[in-house]
């Protein structure tokens, strides 16, 4: 290398880091990607970018979230405002603030943060645009920021990938793309389960925000063993590394994420950039006028017991009167609002802490609690099991009760009291209902000498054997157990109602 190649390479690798500070990706030749000149510029603007994220889709998301406070932390607001703002102050700075400022967040981290006209316009986005829901996401952070610190240390990656999440969700534990992706850290149904997140009728680990957020650590760890280069594995944690792989290709080989920018599709092109912006703005928001929303309830208001048996959201609300408001927010992993917990196998539930003790103390009960909507399956599953033995018959031209009556083999006047007819004249396309031997029949039969006679002969050989209530167990299926009906076992046992106890005996008759 010539002495003079030397000196100017010296001279220029300290200040090297400013050129990638400001680096701008150009838009390609518009002949390549078929762009019109407006389109380039936008592109180079940051205008469409923004535009085309699903950044303010999740921002707008976060909004719904009930459990949070329109107030602010209990936090000395003074201290935080220490350049006296009014409350409507929307502070806005020169380009060469924000590049000083990124740039110094660049310097403790190894991601290398950059400044250019796409990050400034998610700047925007979030200090100016969306500045509530950013005060949202500022007190969500309260709540999920120690918990990725945690697993992100635990993997030995950068802690500033915590604002990730902000970028997938919003900090929103219930969002859900349109494509499908679910959870803190949007993970679709593929990617999730070739990290452990399993997805079944009842449980979806997508939306369990420990679970998924050690997948995700685990994702990017994996992802940056081949890249080599965080920018591109953001960018192929967003759109997959099918996609990232191609754009290289079509770049001409580049492992860059601005030299391969314009290749990307539209929502990753504007990834990077938000992750960089809301880096800053949640680094810089007193700067931005910006203080974080109380998040009530998430903060410190929630803790988790173990569920060791199958039960109902329906059951804990009606025993112990946690809201199901808040059984659906705190645990939107239980798709169906069912948890099936096992002795082998406990499930998490997380409630307010006040109703904590309560569901230890009352556990067993809860368990075996049959819940109103229970009540009202075992009232129609009666029903069903009283007609279950009959069927309609529909009248043709020339049948007559005579006829229906010898092709069933049952007696005219059985026809014409199940049916409440009080003539035996029938016309074509009326419906009877006709029940097979020893359902509702044999219980008219009674009446008469010879059922009576049967019947009486039949208690002579009846057995009765006892049965013991356990966990769980319901009228219904102790029913299908010896195969009788809810009415049966009503009858034997002189029961009123339709709830029975665990170590209950139960009279059985055969």
């Amino acid at each position: 290398m010539k002495r003079s190649h030397l000196i100017a390479l010296l001279l220029f690798f300290p200040f090297a880091h400013l050129f990638a500070q400001v680096y701008e990706p150009l838009a390609p030749d518009a002949d390549s990607l078929e762009l019109d000149d407006q389109r380039i510029h936008d592109l180079n603007s940051g205008k469409a970018v923004v535009e085309e994220s699903t950044v303010m889709e999740m921002l707008d998301m976060v909004s719904s979230i009930g459990m949070m406070k329109d107030v602010y932390l209990d936090i000395d607001k003074k201290a935080w405002n220490k350049y006296g703002f009014k409350e409507d102050d929307v502070p806005a700075y020169d380009d060469s603030v924000y590049m000083q400022r990124i740039q110094t967040l660049a310097n403790e981290t190894t991601i290398p943060l950059t400044f250019n006209n796409h990050v400034k316009s998610f700047i925007e986005l979030y200090a100016n645009r969306r500045r509530q829901q950013s005060s949202r996401m500022l007190g969500l952070s309260y709540v999920y920021f120690p918990m990725f610190e945690e697993y992100l240390a635990k993997y030995n990656l950068p802690l500033e990938l915590k604002y990730l999440a902000m970028v997938e969700s919003a900090l929103n534990p219930i969002a859900g793309s349109k494509a499908g992706a679910k959870g803190l850290w949007q993970f679709m149904r593929g990617t999730g389960g070739e990290y452990g997140l399993k997805v079944s009728t009842l449980v979806d680990d997508r939306y369990d925000p420990e679970k998924e957020t050690d997948a995700a650590c685990r994702y990017l760890q994996s992802l940056y063993s081949r890249y080599d280069d965080w920018f591109l594995v953001l960018a192929a944690y967003n759109s997959g590394p099918g996609t990232v792989n191609k754009a290289i290709i079509r770049a001409g080989g580049v492992k860059n994420y601005w030299a391969i920018w314009p290749y990307l599709p539209a929502e990753t092109r504007g990834y990077v950039p938000a992750f960089i912006a809301v880096t800053y703005v949640m680094n810089y928001a007193p700067e931005h006028n910006l203080y974080p929303m109380n998040p009530g309830l998430l903060m410190h208001g929630t803790d988790t017991v173990l569920v060791r048996n199958r039960v109902a959201f329906d059951q804990i609300n009606e025993c112990i009167g946690v809201p199901m408001i808040d059984l659906e927010y705190f645990n939107p992993q239980y798709t169906k609002r069912v948890i099936p917990g096992s002795k082998e196998q406990p499930r998490t539930l997380r409630m307010p802490t006040k109703y904590t003790l309560r569901f230890v103390q009352l556990e067993d009960s809860i368990y075996s609690y049959v819940s109103k909507s229970e009540k009202a399956r075992e009232i129609i599953e009666e029903k069903v099991e009283e007609v279950s033995d009959s069927f309609v018959h529909v009248v043709k031209k020339g049948e007559s009760l005579g006829s229906v009556a010898r092709k069933y083999h049952v007696t005219v006047s059985k026809i014409k009291q199940w049916n409440h007819l009080k003539r035996e004249t029938l016309h074509v396309g009326q419906r009877l209902t006709i029940y097979r031997s020893g359902s509702p029949m044999a219980q008219v039969n009674k009446t008469t000498k010879s059922s009576s006679k049967n019947n009486n002969k039949a208690t002579k050989t009846q057995s009765t054997k006892t049965h013991t209530v356990k966990k769980g167990e319901t009228l219904s299926s102790i029913a299908r157990k010896y195969g009788c009906t809810v009415n049966d076992l009503k009858k034997w046992n002189n029961l009123k109602g339709n709830t029975v106890k665990v170590g209950q005996k139960l009279k059985i008759k055969k």
